[in-house]
């Protein structure tokens, strides 16, 4: 029997970490997965995107201008409200098919519940707000797993299809091109905030309630090659991954790049994550940078349903830096 009532209820208090803040740090991923990789089945059906560069989805070649795209993305609440919860948890999942360029065709449900501490109307709510992002992306949703767990957890595995030849991949950046970002950022350091306090920001949950679809067409329209979206690993995070996979020196303008209305101020009155904070060590050698700590802090916060990052410009969308030929670092600051 549910120890607590509906009303009562602060999602974010049942959980250590919130949204993508509570990954695993890139570091340690990258050093916990490396070898794993292994050769793949012999046949028609090319693997175009594994595990070598941390791309954002798995990516297989079924006959030729079609691929299918797989992935699956969960995480502990970051908001207390369970619909948004569902609705920003399913929409960080379907992102991962846009980064690579594809359109979601079919997803399912991956949810963990402690059913003896939550009320189980929350668990609807939370499978109530996927559904209505699947919905929203034109994709079907079709059942999925769940298990009794100590956190709430909620995600979705989706699947999508692509032309290979349009791919949006992390190693296909090139120097002399633009960098463009599609969501401002700071939504961690105001999840910080919302998970201390209980204060509710309504723009950053619209933030992360908005599929990256016409991104990623816009991105596609241009012409760009070379994407990736901004999560846990925060903007200086997944840059640094699509530099170094691209042979290429990535430059950030501090000045260009845009933040989300309270961000500066969540971070001045201290709300970091320390997910933020390890994004920051992890890129840290790697880095020549001529801004201070904090605006560090900001451009590697974790976020959480982020927008894409583009090699090239986007119309409609800032641009936020450049790729140059490589350098002595991989990222630069400026």
């Amino acid at each position: 029997m549910s120890t607590v009532t509906l009303g009562a209820v602060r999602l974010t208090q049942f959980s250590r970490g919130g949204g993508c803040a509570c990954k695993i740090p890139p570091g340690e991923l990258e050093s916990m997965v490396a070898g794993l990789a292994a050769p793949g089945p012999v046949g028609e059906h090319e693997l175009l995107v594994g595990l070598a560069d941390g791309d954002d989805a798995a990516v297989v070649r079924i006959d030729g201008d079609r691929a299918v795209i797989a992935t699956a993305d969960f995480f502990t609440p970051v908001v207390d409200d369970a619909y948004d919860f569902g609705r920003i948890a399913a929409a960080n999942a379907f992102s991962d098919i846009y980064a690579m360029g594809g359109s979601p065709l079919v997803a399912v449900n991956l949810l963990a519940w402690p059913r003896d501490t939550l009320p189980l109307e929350l668990a609807r709510e939370v499978l109530r707000g996927g559904a209505d992002v699947a919905l929203a992306a034109k994709a079907h949703l079709a059942g999925g797993h769940s298990v009794d767990d100590a956190e709430p957890k909620y995600g979705m595995a989706v699947t999508g299809l692509a032309d290979p030849a349009r791919l949006l991949r992390n190693d296909a950046a090139t120097a002399g091109v633009p960098l463009t970002l599609t969501k401002p950022l700071g939504i961690g350091v105001l999840n910080s905030r919302h998970k201390a306090t209980g204060e509710v920001f309504a723009q950053a949950v619209d933030l992360m309630t908005t599929l990256n679809a016409s991104a990623a067409s816009a991105a596609l329209a241009a012409g760009a090659r070379a994407a990736t979206d901004v999560t846990g690993f925060g903007l200086l995070g997944h840059l640094f991954k699509m530099a170094r996979a691209s042979g290429v020196t990535a430059v950030v303008d501090a000045a260009a790049v845009p933040y989300v209305d309270g961000a500066r101020a969540a971070l001045r009155d201290g709300y970091v994550s320390g997910g933020t904070r390890r994004n920051l060590d992890w890129v840290r050698p790697h880095l020549s940078a001529r801004v201070g700590e904090d605006e560090l802090l900001l451009l590697a916060d974790a976020q959480t349903s982020g927008g894409l990052l583009v090699a090239g410009e986007v119309p409609g969308y800032p641009v936020v830096g450049e790729l140059i030929p490589a350098g002595p670092a991989v990222l630069v600051v400026r």
